[in-house]
């Protein structure tokens, strides 16, 4: 299972982001082919106090190889521009597959 991660960094106007993430954002992404799940998660803290990111977006393919395919379809391109255009330089990706410990 492949997994491209989306961080979030805090939005200047949190009730504009929400707006845009859940109505318009969230939509467009789960059109993507090849897309087994996304999970998000809305940040709320760390073990440390405050933390600078507020949501996780995990998407779920099958291998790496639907990952790269998913992401260069028209709808993994849109997806990805309407990210730039909501988040920018407050977004980083991040691609992981992951692993059983123990």
């Amino acid at each position: 299972m492949a997994k491209l991660i989306a961080l979030y960094e805090h939005p200047e106007d949190k009730k504009a982001f929400d707006e845009h993430y859940y109505n318009t954002h969230t939509p467009l992404t789960k059109q993507i082919p090849g897309l087994r799940e996304m999970k998000v998660t809305e940040i709320k803290g760390s073990p440390m106090g405050e933390s600078p990111y507020y949501l996780l977006c995990e998407m779920i393919y099958d291998d790496h190889e639907s990952l790269k395919k998913a992401m260069a379809t028209d709808e993994g391109k849109a997806s990805g521009k309407d990210a730039m255009k909501l988040a920018g330089k407050r977004l980083h990706l991040m691609i992981g597959e992951e692993v059983h410990a123990g």
